[in-house]
């Protein structure tokens, strides 16, 4: 950010001396900040009326940025700041004397507007820093992008430039700051009044899994919930079932509330390609097996119901990135302007593994690295008021064991997924593993094996170990391999089993 000139001794009281010099000065209003010192100095009350993100250093002239600091200093003290009680402070304050010493604090609090218009001039000094500091912003990145000699790629530098806008742009935020217990219930009650009128009781993003929204309430914001399992159970077909179930209630919310900005799913794929992962959702939506999309093995009416269904998937509020192997820095940039431009209103990780930490040693610590990033996607889900559904490999130590339900413990560097998730839930389908034991056909096994078979066809279990805000259990879904599809279960006397 380019550095603030320093005071000069011809200083005056409501001039802007920039209006007076031919050549270029950074954004910056004299008059607002003298005004709104001489008003904190003769009414110290003016503080509470203030910008409560206005800091010292976000004056442009030093002076003014050392009176306001000694002011939020007698402040917070609970002593009265005037151009008494300062003139000692400022004794000894060389820059103060160039401008007239005690005489010059008089002078701000004889110049003083009224309390009311406190809180305009602190809005008008807030303003010209940010002007400022995007010039800095832009000086940084020029300058960086003509040094060609750094070991850092274009990517990156976009990359770290976003990341100063966005600090930038939420730094001043006042919602971040301590907010009233009042205005905090106001919200939970509307939340749970959302909840009574809603017949499905879903406070969330809606999963559109009956039992599954039963037992969650939905994906709540500001959640970090964890999706795991071995591979070949499911994991990225829930997760798509899911982003496209939440796209669709998006879409249809606009529809019903066409003045809202509509909200989007952010689906962050490090695995499959952006076109492989609009395969799988299209193969969902038409009950196309997967197999003949890729060999192009449709009749004529198929592909006019595929041709259909993609016209009508395109228009939902649905969002790819497949770039591999992004750092959670990356990852974050990118959902931030994806909320900025799009209203993100769920995300997607698929999965926590291939997300890099920040550290550039491939030889750094690989359970730190996983707790980063986890800690990562959780300041995401919060800092965005969004729930983020993150993806997971379990460890091979569920092959080792007879019953193959995974456990919390199964968790790659489970300490740190497990502590920052909200809620963590498995994937596990029996009939994957009994399939691997099939018995000879015709032998006295087979017959037993085949009617198990029969029972559990089709049928996935989604484990709910940890539910931060609520109870844990099972729910029981249907998944139809051929189209990578989940849906309930069609079975009337099913209801989600809770542990004890």
């Amino acid at each position: 950010m380019a550095a603030p000139t320093k005071s000069s001794a011809k200083l005056s009281i409501a001039s802007n001396t920039a209006n007076t010099l031919d050549f270029r000065q950074p954004p910056h209003n004299m008059e607002a900040e003298q005004s709104m010192l001489g008003a904190i100095l003769v009414n110290n009350d003016a503080m509470h009326y203030i910008n409560s993100s206005l800091k010292p250093e976000h004056f442009y002239v030093p002076v003014h940025q050392r009176i306001f600091a000694a002011i939020q200093s007698f402040f917070d003290k609970g002593l009265i700041a005037n151009p008494i009680t300062l003139k000692h402070h400022f004794d000894q304050d060389e820059g103060l004397q160039e401008i007239g010493g005690g005489g010059y604090l008089a002078r701000l609090a004889a110049a003083a507007v009224t309390v009311i218009n406190v809180k305009d001039y602190s809005g008008i000094i807030y303003d010209a820093f940010q002007k400022r500091a995007l010039i800095g912003i832009g000086e940084e990145v020029v300058n960086t992008a003509f040094k060609s000699d750094l070991d850092i790629s274009a990517t990156d530098q976009i990359e770290g430039a976003e990341q100063q806008l966005f600090n930038l742009a939420s730094e001043g935020n006042a919602e971040n700051s301590f907010r009233s217990l009042k205005y905090s219930m106001i919200e939970a009650i509307e939340r749970v009044e959302h909840a009574y009128r809603n017949s499905d009781r879903v406070i969330g993003v809606p999963t559109k899994l009956t039992d599954l929204d039963k037992l969650l309430g939905g994906l709540h914001k500001s959640d970090l919930v964890i999706l795991a399992g071995r591979p070949s159970m499911g994991k990225t077909a829930l997760a798509t079932t899911i982003a496209h179930r939440a796209a669709e209630y998006f879409y249809e919310e606009t529809l019903k509330n066409p003045g809202t900005k509509p909200m989007s799913v952010g689906f962050f794929s490090l695995e499959m390609s952006s076109e492989q992962l609009a395969s799988r959702l299209l193969s969902g939506a038409t009950t196309l097996a997967s197999g003949k999309l890729r060999k192009g093995d449709l009749t004529q009416d198929e592909f006019s119901v595929l041709v259909t269904e993609s016209n009508r998937l395109s228009q939902l509020p649905f969002h790819i990135d497949d770039t591999p192997a992004l750092s959670i820095a990356a990852l974050r940039a990118r959902a931030r302007r994806l909320k900025r431009v799009h209203n993100l209103g769920l995300l997607v990780v698929d999965y926590l593994q291939l997300v890099r930490g920040s550290s550039p040693n491939p030889q750094g610590n690989r359970v730190q690295e996983v707790s980063e990033i986890t800690q990562g996607l959780k300041a995401i889900a919060k800092e965005l008021d969004i729930p983020v559904l993150a993806l997971s490999q379990l460890s091979r130590a569920v092959e080792q064991r007879d019953d193959k339900r995974p456990q919390l413990s199964d968790l790659r560097e489970s300490g740190s997924i497990e502590q920052d998730s909200d809620v963590v839930m498995f994937v596990f389908r029996e009939e994957y593993y009994e399939m691997r034991k099939m018995p000879r056909e015709g032998s006295p096994e087979f017959p037993a094996w085949q009617e198990k078979m029969n029972t559990i066809h089709g049928v996935a279990e989604i484990i709910v170990a940890k539910h931060r805000n609520g109870p844990i259990g099972n729910v029981e879904l249907q998944f139809q391999s051929d189209v990578t599809k989940f849906s309930d279960l069609a079975r009337a006397d099913h209801l989600p089993q809770r542990y004890e």
